[in-house]
């Protein structure tokens, strides 16, 4: 049995579909942070079979949640303050994201002007679909 002692002050990363933590990690910058962290892979769940969960010790607001909803909107952030689990949080996948993704239309502005912001709008909530704002090329979430 494997057992990963409790957060005083952090936040658990919790319903992350097997085998998503590391890129969540990446995405989330985890590695830049002076904090702990800890990775649980393919945890047993009920609910999803198997998960994974991460948990981080350091103020909720390091993390851009925007992020977080867009690489998987399922997961529940559950937020830690002396020990105790004071609020959950359920994400929604984010009406914009800012430099996340990279617009592949090698004629979009962005390709040209290296210092630009890579913005993408959400336009289709049902189909996860996301355009870059400059020029409109389609990003599909996976």
């Amino acid at each position: 049995m494997l057992n990963v002692g409790s957060l005083k002050e952090g936040f658990v990363l919790d319903h992350i579909k097997a085998g998503k933590s590391m890129e969540i990690y990446k995405y989330l910058g985890l590695d830049k942070l002076d904090c702990q962290v800890a990775i649980i892979k393919n945890a047993k769940s009920g609910k999803m079979g198997r998960k994974d969960i991460i948990k981080i010790e350091c103020p909720i607001d390091v993390i851009n949640l925007d992020i977080l909803g867009y690489v998987d909107h399922n997961i529940t952030v559950n937020i830690i303050h002396d020990s105790t689990i004071v609020e959950k949080k359920q994400l929604t996948l984010p009406k914009s994201i800012k430099n996340v993704l990279k617009c592949k239309n090698p004629r979009c502005i962005t390709s040209i002007e290296q210092e630009l912001d890579h913005i993408f709008y959400l336009t289709d909530e049902t189909k996860q679909i996301y355009r870059c704002r400059y020029c409109e090329e389609k990003y599909t979430n996976r």
